[in-house]
């Protein structure tokens, strides 16, 4: 039998951000992942979560905690699917690790993803985004650097977390004024002002 713990934390602590580059709020989503999985494996198999081991968590184990995560978490099946991309990721860490164990991961590898519903990005009207707009005091400082924020967002379709994390560095003004953005999953961009 394979001890879990020092593989998921080595895959936690470096596989993910060092080796693979991810994101802080990635690696806290598959912490989040797995604290679940951990959670439902030890009352399943009535042990502590840091007496599981690897051939424990076996694919049938794997599609009844998903199958929890829908029927009684009640997350959507996006979330599920979000669960069991942690999952593969640290099953094809563990093909690499513990070759023995490489079938068991292969099934695992296989349990395949839920399909899911494109939904409809609603919009803000003419007029909401007029309102937003006319809602800093333009007679301050802080009320024209609002407005500009907001006017920037608008007009270049930015997320917040794109507009604080711009960086004074991104804006240039020759040969023509635009804006480099790096948005979500390191995906640059630049944009005309």
């Amino acid at each position: 039998m394979t001890p879990i713990a020092p593989h998921i934390s080595d895959f936690l602590r470096e596989r993910l951000p060092q080796q693979r580059g991810a994101s802080e709020h990635t690696c806290d989503s598959y912490a989040y992942a797995f604290q679940l999985l951990f959670q439902f494996a030890s009352q399943r198999l009535q042990t502590t979560p840091s007496s599981l081991y690897l051939e424990q968590l076996d694919a049938p184990l794997i599609m009844d905690f998903l199958h929890h995560l829908e029927t009684e978490r009640h997350n959507s099946p996006r979330t599920r699917n979000a669960r069991l991309v942690a999952i593969k990721s640290f099953m094809r860490f563990i093909e690499y690790r513990v070759p023995a164990l490489l079938e068991h991961s292969r099934r695992i590898l296989a349990i395949p993803a839920k399909r899911t519903d494109t939904r409809l990005i609603h919009y803000l009207s003419l007029e909401e985004m007029q309102a937003l707009l006319n809602a800093p005091a333009l007679q301050h400082r802080d009320g024209i650097r609002d407005r500009a924020m907001l006017h920037l967002c608008f007009c270049a379709g930015l997320r917040v977390s794109e507009l604080v994390g711009l960086p004074l560095q991104a804006l240039q003004w020759q040969p023509s004024p635009n804006v480099r953005i790096q948005g979500k999953g390191r995906r640059e961009r630049v944009l005309p002002l």
